[in-house]
């Protein structure tokens, strides 16, 4: 109970999502990583990007400067925000435009209010700049670039914008439904459809397809968790006829994905994907050894012996198999420590540790649970008691 407490509270500090600057597949002294360092150190822009879309009536690039007005507070906040190097959106563009219009002079650095004059400031923007969508204007990405991808860089960022969108009330899910449906009406009664709304929507890039990732890994993985445990106690209850037994099958294996979870925290990896698999994997494991420990101590307590004689018996025909299946596996898998990408580097010591973990919990953890919650129901015999004395 004292270790899963610490592993649990340990484990409440791991992140989802990268941990690490750069690429956290690579060593920190790889050279993607050195060259990524140094172009965010020494630049305002960056390799991680996230954009975030803008979306207004038609033309509202040129015709509406409330919604322009409003994109470019946004970009200025955003740029504020920490951990962002750089926000570029199209009303930056036109202000600078204009200055240059206008002899460079610093008090046109502004955003035109009139119409004509914010067409000839915008006219050269292609929509290869990313900036603008063709041909009525109605999307305008923000690009923010960022200075790494790790998950608390990203949930920052993804916080700033959803607080300014609710303060502004810039988000409506069904904003382009509305927004096309009104736009139709007013063709077809041949008026003009106009609108200052906008809607900021989140997001493309490398950084917003993370935090989607991220987002969804955080809401998923404990419910599948919970699921899981759930389905191994069900599964065991259904095999043994036994609640009891089931506790102590699923037990260890809480235990065990606690404790991974905190090397995981000391290790810097985050929960993603690509390690959430690994971690499924060591959890399986576990489970097998649990189970083959138990089924074994069942096997002979159904014979009628005593559930110590059952347990040291067990040890010296399955527990041996348990222990050399863990060394060999463990041995195996503990070579990548030493492998040059750091990903494969650290899934070796994560694996490591788990099958040597796991073994140790189904040998001592899961028979001393059984000592405990199935003693009432299994009385010593003569021969458990020689046992205890000689041990």
């Amino acid at each position: 109970v004292t270790a899963w407490y610490f592993a649990h509270q340990h484990a409440e500090q791991m992140m989802v999502g990268d941990a690490q600057d750069g690429v956290a597949e690579l060593h920190p002294e790889a050279r993607y990583n050195v060259d990524s360092r140094l172009i965010t150190d020494r630049f305002s822009l960056s390799t991680d990007i996230i954009n975030v879309i803008a979306e207004a009536g038609p033309f509202a690039c040129s015709e509406n400067f409330k919604a322009m007005e409003l994109i470019d507070r946004f970009a200025w906040e955003m740029s504020n925000v920490p951990g962002v190097q750089q926000a570029i959106a199209l009303p930056m563009v036109a202000k600078l435009v204009n200055a240059g219009y206008n002899e460079g002079s610093p008090k046109w650095r502004s955003l035109p209010r009139n119409t004509e004059v914010m067409r000839q400031a915008l006219s050269g923007v292609e929509t290869d700049s990313g900036l603008i969508d063709a041909p009525e204007c109605q999307a305008m990405p923000i690009i923010l670039f960022t200075e790494d991808h790790r998950a608390e860089t990203i949930a920052r960022v993804v916080d700033a914008v959803k607080a300014f969108r609710e303060a502004n009330q810039a988000y409506d899910v069904n904003f382009r439904v509305e927004r096309d449906k009104a736009a139709e009406a007013a063709r077809e009664t041949g008026e003009e459809y106009r609108t200052d709304q906008v809607n900021l929507r989140l997001a493309t890039g490398s950084v917003g397809v993370a935090a989607a990732i991220n987002e969804t890994v955080s809401e998923r993985e404990r419910p599948i968790l919970y699921m899981l445990y759930g389905a191994v106690f069900l599964m065991c209850v259904i095999t043994f006829r036994n609640p009891l037994a089931a506790t102590c099958v699923v037990l260890p294996l809480v235990l065990v994905t606690s404790l991974g979870e905190a090397v995981m925290v000391e290790l810097e990896i985050g929960l993603k994907i690509n390690t959430l698999t690994v971690v499924a994997l060591g959890v399986g494991m576990g489970v097998d050894y649990a189970i083959y420990i138990f089924s074994r101590m069942r096997e002979l307590m159904l014979q009628g012996k005593g559930l110590v004689q059952s347990y040291f018996e067990a040890l010296k025909t399955t527990g041996i198999a348990i222990f050399y299946t863990a060394l060999t596996l463990a041995v195996g898998v503990g070579t990548w420590i030493w492998s040059a990408l750091k990903f494969q580097a650290d899934m070796g010591l994560m694996l490591t540790f788990m099958f040597v973990v796991n073994m140790v919990a189904a040998i001592v953890f899961l028979p001393a649970l059984c000592r405990w919650l199935l003693r009432p129901t299994e009385k010593l015999t003569e021969a458990d008691r020689q046992i205890l004395k000689m041990h």
